[in-house]
């Protein structure tokens, strides 16, 4: 090791920072093509075998008015003469019937799977809804009840729908749903009974209206979740309560009388990606290597004990190895464990290394502490999404106010291997 630190160093050493910022820039590029390729392939799949995001709407209520329409139809007659004779038709007419009261129960029971480099977050959901119509109070009429299923690729077990104490046989394809019609008399308040148990993927919402605006009396629905990292997304309807029940929540939404647009939705926790996270942790490693060389030089000065350039290229090899390990650990270990087996590698690599070229104490308490730090704890900061910035931004501090007073009193100019100027200089 040299006492001094001349330019042609200092530029061998950013040419190494140079070279693995570009090494580490390709393996990020091969983690998220690996990441979109696995979820293009496997979304699909998992939609197909478990259900997409279920967005239920409320059952929609008309009553059916038979009208009798006349209109006049020109023929032909036998002798060729245009002729004009009046045809009566039957058309139906659908007016709607708004829901008079809601009430639904539903459980979300969380389940994370895991396919190749991506988490999926599945549920059950356990519906259970109770509503009311009231029929003008004129005449009797035939209303007819439409419950949409949330989604074409889950399946309903358990599934029923009643109109009242009567059961009603569906009418038409279920394709688009289930449509029931039923005779009621003048007035009479009609309960809607719908139940079913199903599975989806990452968010369950209730749509109080297909489109547009809506109007919703007496409503109640009350979520129970056996998970608490949930979230509401945004331009939804927040609960009007909320308290913890077991490892989850018990959610409320209750509104007397409501118009409004938006949606209930709640989304499902997401756990860490292990492919995307790597990926960010990757294209985060010259920022780690960088807060690295620089603190090993500076006190490689201060103690003139330089590295030659060749020893930080075998420190960023290291480094490399931190990433590279990680990025391939991650499709057959938790992410937590791939973490810890990469960094005990990464360590004994610069460690084993550095007590050999500077001896024990330069390898433990300056080079190992900074790698534990800047490689280590800047880099576990991603698992705690929204702190990895104050993360940075604190060590970066505190690494420069260490800096600051151990060189306060050094003479640069001797350091750096140049003659100090003289007075008349």
């Amino acid at each position: 090791m040299s006492p001094h630190m001349t330019g042609r160093r200092l530029f061998a050493i950013l040419f190494v920072f140079a070279a693995t910022s570009l090494a580490w820039f390709t393996l990020g590029i091969s983690l998220v093509e690996r990441s979109g390729s696995s979820s293009e392939r496997l979304d699909p799949e998992v939609s197909r075998l478990w259900g997409g995001p279920q967005a239920q709407q409320a059952p929609t209520v008309h009553w059916l008015e038979t009208v009798v329409e006349t209109e006049s139809v020109v023929e032909t007659a036998p002798d060729g003469q245009p002729r004009t004779r009046s045809r009566q038709q039957e058309r139906q007419l659908r007016h709607p019937l708004p829901l008079a009261s809601s009430q639904i129960d539903v459980e979300l029971a969380l389940e994370h799977r895991r396919k190749g480099l991506l988490w999926y977050d599945l549920y059950t959901v356990e519906f259970d809804g109770s509503y009311t119509v009231q029929l003008p109070a004129d005449a009797a009429r035939t209303i007819e009840v439409r419950f949409a299923f949330p989604s074409a690729d889950a399946m309903y077990d358990g599934f029923e729908v009643r109109l009242g104490e009567r059961a009603a046989e569906p009418v038409g394809e279920l394709g688009d749903g289930v449509t029931l019609r039923l005779d009621a008399a003048a007035g009479e308040i009609v309960p809607i009974d719908i139940r079913y148990r199903s599975r989806g993927l990452d968010r369950w919402s209730y749509e109080l209206t297909a489109a547009g605006v809506a109007q919703v009396q007496r409503f109640r629905l009350t979520a129970t979740t056996d998970a608490a990292g949930i979230d509401f997304p945004a331009g939804g309807l927040s609960p009007t309560a909320k308290s913890p029940a077991g490892n989850g929540w018990r959610l409320d939404w209750r509104f007397d009388s409501l118009v409004t647009g938006k949606q209930i939705a709640i989304d499902l926790p997401n756990r860490l990606n292990p492919g995307p996270l790597a990926a960010r942790i990757t294209f985060f490693a010259p920022v780690s290597l960088l807060f690295f060389i620089t603190v090993l030089v500076i006190l490689g000065m201060v103690e003139r004990r330089n590295l030659h350039p060749m020893h930080y290229f075998f420190l960023a090899a290291a480094f490399f190895a931190f990433h590279l390990l990680l990025a391939y650990l991650v499709d057959h270990l938790d992410i937590h464990a791939a973490f810890a087996v990469s960094a005990a590698v990464s360590l004994a690599l610069v460690l084993s290394y550095l007590r050999l070229v500077a001896g024990n104490r330069f390898a433990f308490r300056r080079a190992g502490l900074a790698q534990l730090v800047y490689l280590v704890l800047f880099n576990y900061a991603f698992f705690f999404e929204g702190f990895t910035g104050l993360t940075v931004t604190v060590g970066a501090v505190i690494t420069l106010f260490v800096l600051m007073q151990l060189t306060a009193r050094v003479d640069w100019a001797e350091l750096l291997g140049r003659p100090a100027a003289t007075d008349g200089a």
